[in-house]
């Protein structure tokens, strides 16, 4: 019997292909929001209606609308070769509470903040902040893992992490820029925490003892 809090309790582990699930359920709805525009109002997250008309599922169903093919493909990139190597490290299980969990709490976060300052009409579209937290768990538990980034230069997972995390925290603080940074790094954060409280593990330390 599992004696560790409820919190941490782990789902037995199973491994189909959720990852690819996922990606395969974007690309499906990408094609259909070209099909059908009316997709592109009830789908992606619009802090207006999500809090006036409670239109709630929108801070999930927001994950899984892009706006171009080069949104949807880079996404999918980071999820296909994050989420898979996630996925076979914790199971499926884990890795879709992981996945949903992250990416809910970063909608609702964004939710928040454009709420509280007034931007009731931006549209919050994309994966990126459930794919960021994604990025964080590689680097935890893949820390002398490296990847292309962009597909040239070899770079270890928890320096494309801090890269990235750096490009949007200047991007949060210029502004208008077009690009949900925010969304970016809460996703990240929320996935920091996860790894903490649920998954007990410390990606600053098992970066730290690699070093050594």
């Amino acid at each position: 019997m599992d004696k560790a809090p409820f919190i941490q309790r782990r789902f037995p582990f199973k491994f189909y292909n959720a990852a690819l699930i996922i990606i395969g359920a974007n690309i499906v709805i990408y094609f259909l929001t070209m099909i059908s525009q009316n997709l592109l109002y009830y789908l992606p997250m619009w802090p207006a209606q999500v809090v006036i008309n409670h239109w709630w599922w929108q801070v999930v169903t927001y994950m899984f609308v892009h706006g171009s093919f080069t949104h949807v493909l880079f996404n999918m990139l980071g999820l296909f070769v994050f989420g898979v190597a996630l996925e076979r490290k914790v199971g499926s299980t884990e890795f879709l509470v992981f996945y949903f969990v992250n990416g809910t709490l970063a909608g609702l976060f964004s939710l928040a903040v454009y709420w509280f300052t007034g931007q009731t009409s931006v549209i919050l579209l994309g994966a990126s902040g459930a794919v960021y937290a994604l990025l964080v768990a590689a680097a935890a538990y893949y820390p002398t893992a490296t990847v292309n980034l962009y597909f040239v230069l070899p770079i270890q997972i928890p320096y494309l992490a801090l890269i990235y995390l750096a490009i949007d925290i200047f991007g949060a603080i210029r502004g208008g820029t077009g690009i949900a940074h925010l969304t970016h790094l809460s996703g990240a954060g929320f996935a920091f925490l996860y790894l903490l409280i649920r998954l007990r593990i410390n990606p600053i330390r098992e970066f730290r003892n690699t070093r050594r």
